[in-house]
């Protein structure tokens, strides 16, 4: 009787992970093509697609580890590289930009990273 009710709660995780997973990344989909400039179509691929395929594997390792008692070492992994990867590449393409000279379409914003180098060089 109590393996049903564990059952059942693991089902329903596993649904709650997939369905925000899958909402979060689509999310970012219409955000990057929505977004005005590399800035924020930055954000919106690296920080909510990150979130969105790290629930989704978690949700994949949770059914494998409970109903098929196998623990992945991939889906780990790839839980990890995302999470680990998916930022600092946003930072550096960030950066890159910014190194080119592309500004941001808002107008008002301050820019703190300028400011920094203008003081080092001078």
């Amino acid at each position: 009787m109590t393996g049903t009710w564990i059952d059942l709660i693991v089902n329903i995780i596993i649904i709650l992970l997939i369905l925000f997973g899958s909402f979060v990344t689509l999310s970012a989909t219409i955000g990057i093509i929505r977004f005005p400039d590399i800035y924020t179509r930055l954000h919106a691929a690296t920080k909510a697609s990150t979130l969105g395929v790290a629930s989704i594997l978690i949700a994949a390792f949770l059914y494998l580890y409970v109903k098929e008692d196998i623990v992945s070492g991939k889906l780990l992994l790839g839980i990890i590289f995302i999470m680990a990867t998916a930022p600092v590449s946003a930072h550096m393409i960030g950066r890159a930009a910014h190194n080119q000279g592309i500004k941001p379409v808002t107008k008002n914003r301050h820019d703190a990273f300028e400011a920094a180098k203008s003081k080092i060089n001078g």
